[in-house]
């Protein structure tokens, strides 16, 4: 095979596993962000917040894979993704920095704990609300007319953009509750469970209504799944969502300490490859295929060899900093 055909879909892996990568670490980051609200006091949202402390700041590591590989090798679906969805980006950027400077400022403030502890719960909860935007939008289509997107800056915004916003916030919340699960012991850990019964019940009715509305879309995403018979060999995939489900919400009942957030991130990795499967070969539906939007080979084997370099260093240091702080994290456990 040529070079021009196999590139763009070992960029279009790369990439998508850079993404994933994103989703499920600070995924759950976000979703202790998004909890904040429940915390009784403040000793209690110092021990939420310093389950994470060591670990969160390479989370976003994963977002620059995802969005530098955009670039270098498909700079046109970069170019339209990043014009018509800038108000969404401009949104999660300015969150996150807002919930890494509340992160950091309350563990040192004496007298304004409260108010950062808010701003890390709004910061939170916007990021996780503009990158569903974002996942809505492009799900939905972004038809291109002479090789740009001509429906204006608001586009993005319509029902099912609002939608899945939603639906990644309360997603986020329940990676969160299970994490906290596995990481808290005592009182945190019994609001953790109680908090995660109703959030597996919303996250599984809101997987099933944006996968019933996929159909209904004139990006046509879910197309390749009632063509040609697909259906018949791509049906593992809804059937093992619902398996799933149905056994994180035994674990979560019979207070399993581990299993829920291993379950938590397998519900995401399904709804993930299910997407997916739906989108290829398009990195923007309904017609920007990875092979239109591709830069020249030569321009994408070059990073890619780069690439190859530093992304075991990345996988590694992630392994071991997660093993390193791996087991409960006390009540009493200090952050400085």
């Amino acid at each position: 095979m040529e070079a021009a055909t196999i590139l763009p879909v070992v960029w279009f892996c790369i990439i998508g596993f850079g993404v994933f990568m994103y989703v499920l670490m600070d995924g759950f980051v976000l979703g202790i962000g998004i909890l904040a609200l429940f915390a009784e006091d403040e000793p209690q949202l110092d021990h939420m917040m310093t389950t994470a402390a060591p670990i969160w700041d390479g989370n976003e590591t994963w977002l620059v894979l995802g969005g530098a590989g955009l670039l270098a090798a498909f700079p046109k679906a970069y170019a339209v993704m990043l014009s018509t969805l800038y108000l969404p980006v401009l949104l999660m950027l300015v969150a996150l920095v807002l919930r890494g400077v509340s992160f950091e400022f309350r563990f040192k403030a004496t007298t304004s704990k409260h108010i950062w502890g808010v701003c890390f719960a709004f910061g939170s909860i916007a990021a996780a609300f503009a990158q569903g935007l974002m996942l809505g939008a492009i799900v939905e289509g972004m038809p291109l007319q002479g090789g740009k997107y001509l429906q204006g800056a608001f586009a993005w915004f319509s029902p099912f953009s609002m939608l899945t916003a939603v639906a990644v916030v309360f997603g986020y919340a329940l990676l969160g509750s299970t994490w906290l699960i596995m990481k808290t012991e005592g009182a945190l850990q019994n609001i953790a469970f109680m908090l995660t019964r109703p959030l597996v019940v919303v996250v599984v009715a809101f997987m099933g209504l944006v996968s019933t509305w996929l159909p209904f879309l004139s990006s046509q995403v879910m197309a390749r799944w009632f063509e040609s018979g697909n259906f018949l060999w791509l049906s593992p995939v809804p059937l093992l969502a619902l398996a799933n489900a149905v056994w994180l919400w035994r674990a979560v009942m019979r207070r399993a300490e581990y299993l829920p957030f291993i379950l938590a991130l397998t519900f995401f990795a399904l709804g993930f490859a299910g997407l997916v499967l739906g989108i290829w070969p398009n990195l923007l539906p309904p017609d920007l295929t990875i092979w239109k939007a591709a830069a020249p080979p030569e321009s994408q084997g070059f990073v890619l060899a780069g690439t190859l370099i530093m992304l075991p260093a990345v996988l590694g240091y992630t392994w071991w900093s997660y093993s390193v702080f791996r087991g409960k994290v006390a009540a009493d456990s200090g952050y400085h």
